[in-house]
């Protein structure tokens, strides 16, 4: 990403790929109604589009302007670098993860791996318990399942000394 760019900070609501989406299209829309609102005959009245709360709070953190084209379109922009260059983390649970306990996450793994990193959470029913992480070079397994296979000896020879007892 450009130098101009980096100054600009994402909110932790912002999870995934989706979420800069969408983001874009809301900041390419609010671009083109104050485009239009530009040429219109003056006195007539206009309705401002809604904003999301996203959105609001990305524009608040970063202290810009909408009404200014200039920081309309450094946040454009930045979004646009965001979707194309943030690393991405795909991270499966074995039950959906609360939204509290995935902003925290987030908020760990913007502090400790990189500032601009995305989720995209999924679902596997046969991990038990934990995890699966994967980038884009490695795979982590810190499920249940993995942990039971590892200790596979040491687990059957504790049930066995259950059942003989």
């Amino acid at each position: 990403m450009e130098r101009n760019q980096s100054i600009l900070v994402i909110p932790n609501g912002i999870v995934s790929k989706v979420d800069v989406g969408r983001l874009l299209r809301e900041v390419n829309a609010l671009h083109d109604f104050m485009h239009q609102a530009s040429i219109r005959e003056p006195g007539t009245s206009i309705k401002l589009p809604r904003t999301s709360k996203l959105l609001d709070e990305t524009i608040t953190i970063n202290k810009l302007n909408m009404l200014v084209t200039e920081d309309r379109d450094k946040l454009y922009m930045f979004l646009k670098a965001i979707h194309a260059e943030a690393p991405v983390m795909h991270v499966s649970f074995g039950a959906d993860p609360s939204p509290l306990f995935t902003a925290r996450l987030l908020a760990w793994l913007r502090q400790e791996i990189h500032p601009l990193v995305l989720l995209q959470i999924g679902l596997q029913l046969n991990l038990g318990a934990g995890c699966v992480v994967r980038t884009t070079n490695r795979q982590f397994d810190f499920s249940l399942r993995e942990r039971f296979k590892d200790n596979r000896s040491l687990l059957l020879s504790k049930i066995s000394e259950v059942v003989n007892e």
